[in-house]
């Protein structure tokens, strides 16, 4: 919507938009320098950081986790300690290391099953239980004919695990170089996302255009479902934190999280990692 209405001309910018098929890395891509800006989980960007890729975070989008275990209520899963004993579909393409802390954390022993791309297994009764995306999955299986009354969703914030996840990240030396750019550019895209929060109808039909040119199957009803949820995540907890920007105790925790479980080897302090380019 950014692009849209013309928030980043007005920056002086020109933008263009990638949207990378899944087996393409945007870490690489951004340490390729075949891109300026990426779009990543606040995991994944620690962990890419760990292990050498110098990158910055410069904006954050997501503010809760979206994360969560849902069940089928006829299992009796209720809670993280229910889940002991279970088969648990996980996604293959990554995500994992929080979901996989909380159990490991709760001493509970589960069979992971790796999922590609669907939530077939789990609407068969193959697994017991899924990881899925309170904004995306969790709707799908709800699309595919399952009353929420029928499930039962265990999120993984109640347990002390809210940890955000899409974030904008550029290269520190592109930092160093682009300040001011990058400042506008950040400045311009949460414009966007406040005017899609504001204008809700045109900002389904501008996405519904885009993926039937692209041939990627959807429905306007679970768009509407996604972008309601997105926006959702978008608020911060503390009234004084700035819409667009990492808090540096979601930081903290996500980043302890990775060490407890060996996913990194070193801390990186917060003003390292996080640079606030919104204007106060």
């Amino acid at each position: 919507m950014a692009q849209k209405m013309g928030f980043y001309e007005q920056e002086n910018l020109v933008v263009n938009i990638e949207h990378p098929s899944a087996s393409i890395n945007a870490t690489t891509k951004l340490a390729d320098h075949e891109a300026d800006v990426i779009s990543l989980f606040l995991v994944t960007a620690i962990t890419a950081r760990d292990q050498g890729v110098n990158l910055v975070n410069i904006g954050q989008t997501s503010q809760q986790s979206a994360l969560l275990f849902i069940t089928k209520k006829e299992h009796n899963i209720k809670t993280i300690s229910d889940l002991n004993g279970k088969k648990i579909g996980i996604w293959k393409s990554g995500f994992d290391e929080i979901p996989k802390a909380l159990i490991d954390n709760n001493n509970c022993s589960v069979e992971w099953v790796p999922i590609l791309s669907t939530v077939n297994l789990f609407l068969i009764g193959g697994i017991d239980a899924m990881t899925v995306m309170w904004y995306n999955e969790y709707d799908v299986i709800v699309n595919s004919g399952f009353d929420p009354n029928e499930l039962n969703p265990v999120f993984i914030s109640d347990y002390g695990y809210n940890v955000p996840e899409d974030g904008l990240y550029c290269l520190n030396e592109t930092l160093q170089t682009k300040k001011e750019t990058l400042k506008r550019f950040v400045k311009a895209s949460m414009k966007g996302w406040d005017y899609a929060a504001l204008h809700r109808e045109e900002t389904l039909d501008t996405v519904m255009a885009l993926m039937k040119r692209k041939h990627i199957p959807s429905n306007r009803s679970h768009q509407a479902w996604m972008l309601d949820r997105i926006i959702e995540l978008q608020v911060p907890d503390e009234k004084s934190t700035i819409k667009g920007e990492l808090v540096e105790k979601d930081y903290k925790l996500t980043q302890q999280i990775l060490l407890n479980g060996n996913y990194i080897k070193t801390k990186i302090p917060f003003s390292d990692f996080h640079t606030p380019l919104l204007l106060k």
